[in-house]
């Protein structure tokens, strides 16, 4: 198989394959294959139809259809593999040239064009200095954290009084739909302005007395009427605040390993200071790829935006939303230059992806979704996923790598402490590895269906999409 690269922009090449009858044969073969499998020939048992027969019936241009049709992605495929492409989106293909349909002899050209990763040079990053807010615990943030403490400890204690944020409402719930009843919910416990219950609910509390009822419409969040807007009827049963222990000796033993206030006041700090301090290898992490987008130009295929654009409006329902379009453009634009940056510090860096961090990274995948993490596998695995996962794993690798070498200090040029967020990259890690080179966005969550050619056939690639997060 032969391939040459015509390229068209800095985003955008076409590729001319050329076949030899000796390597669509096995196409060839599988087309005869798969015919008789499929065909009712007097005489013989599907699977057992000769391929003369074949050619009479049912004609050698449908045989080569066929054959192309079945090539057409492994063709594709191998020419990106053999010249190390990386594709970006959905190709286009097109048959220049078919064989002869009287003996299959001369070669199958196609033509396919697609959107690659650009080049580009990347910008040094080794001792970029990244700046973030030093660390500072006030009085207000140790008291916070001590009512946090307390509020645990609280008792919840009915007030007759009008209900407000912050307390605990016991209520009945009705929701009708043209007068009929659709659901209701019975003597339940609510803290008002949590927003854990259904939208609209904490102004209709809002200075309610116990005894009193009011109504409003809202969404209903489940039951077969879900996403149906009701009328609510609630009644308040009971108003209940939460009173909370006083913060002395005694608390601090039953709160904690402490005897003294004192001490569990200065424990609460460190904790205090531990998470403000985690904060800053977060926000130094963030700070990475804006500071590296801003040294380097990536442009982004406008199909590649387009298409994200378009996928997620009709998700919302907002195609129309010209405002919401061009928000979405330029969050679609910067997600991919970051990404396409990160896949070339993958590259650099010669970044591989162990099968336990992939493991690990679709474990935490499941449960943000709330699936088995066997189902959540095999779902990805069903929609060619997987590769996608390793990509974003290898991208989380190659942000690691960079804080590492970074160089963090706090506006008071205090050295910032990164290791919780570099630890993967000094793991040691020497478990089975997975393909982690060059990840391909196209395998990013979003599937536009496979290339299609002049005489309709599909190559049905998952190369083609991204999933805008």
């Amino acid at each position: 198989m032969k391939t040459t690269i015509e390229k068209l922009s800095p985003t955008r090449i076409k590729l001319n394959i050329a076949v030899t009858p000796e390597e669509l044969k096995p196409s060839i073969d599988h087309a005869y294959t798969h015919i008789a499998e499929s065909v009712n020939i007097p005489g013989f048992r599907k699977g057992k139809v000769p391929p003369q027969l074949i050619d009479q019936r049912v004609g050698r241009e449908e045989v080569l259809n066929h054959a192309v049709s079945d090539g057409l992605d492994k063709f594709y495929r191998q020419a990106v593999q053999d010249e190390k492409i990386r594709t970006l989106g959905r190709p286009e293909a097109d048959i220049a040239q078919l064989p002869d349909v009287k003996d299959f002899t001369g070669d199958l050209v196609v033509t396919v064009e697609v959107d690659v990763r650009p080049d580009f040079d990347l910008p040094d990053y080794d001792g970029l200095k990244l700046e973030v807010e030093p660390v500072t615990v006030s009085a207000d943030d140790l008291l916070t954290e001590l009512d946090a403490l307390r509020s645990r400890f609280g008792t919840l204690v009915t007030v007759n009084r009008p209900a407000k944020t912050g307390d605990f409402a016991q209520l009945d719930l009705v929701a009708t739909i043209d007068g009929e009843e659709v659901d209701t919910a019975n003597n339940i416990s609510y803290e008002i302005g949590s927003g854990e219950l259904i939208e609209g609910i904490d102004e209709a509390l809002d200075s309610l007395s116990a005894g009193e009822s009011t109504n409003f419409e809202s969404t209903l969040l489940g039951g077969d009427k879900e996403g149906e807007v009701a009328q609510i009827s609630v009644t308040l049963l009971a108003v209940k605040e939460r009173e909370l222990p006083e913060a002395d000796d005694d608390f601090a033993q039953i709160a904690s390993q402490f005897d003294t206030i004192k001490e569990l006041k200065a424990d609460l700090k460190t904790q205090v200071e531990k998470s403000k301090s985690f904060g800053q290898g977060a926000e130094a992490r963030d700070q990475i790829v804006d500071k590296l987008v801003e040294l380097v130009d990536i442009p982004v295929p406008q199909a590649l935006i387009d298409d994200e654009v378009n996928r997620h409006l009709e998700n919302e329902n907002r195609l129309e939303d010209d405002v919401h379009r061009a928000e979405v453009a330029e969050s679609s634009e910067k997600t991919f230059r970051s990404q396409i940056l990160l896949d070339a510090i993958a590259e650099k860096e010669e970044i591989k992806v162990s099968q336990d961090e992939l493991t690990q990274y679709l474990i935490q995948g499941a449960a943000q979704y709330g699936m088995e993490p066997g189902e959540f596998i095999k779902v990805l695995d069903e929609n060619g996923q997987i590769p996608a996962m390793i990509g974003e794993v290898a991208r989380a690798k190659a942000l690691a790598v960079v804080l590492d070498k970074a160089n963090v200090v706090d506006t008071k040029g205090k050295k910032v402490d990164v290791s919780e967020f570099t630890a993967i990259v000094n793991s040691g890690d020497d478990s089975e590895f997975v393909a982690a080179e060059a990840p391909d966005h196209s395998h990013d969550g979003h599937d536009h269906g496979g290339a299609r050619d002049k005489h309709g056939r599909t190559s049905n690639n998952e190369h083609y999409g991204h999933d805008h997060k």
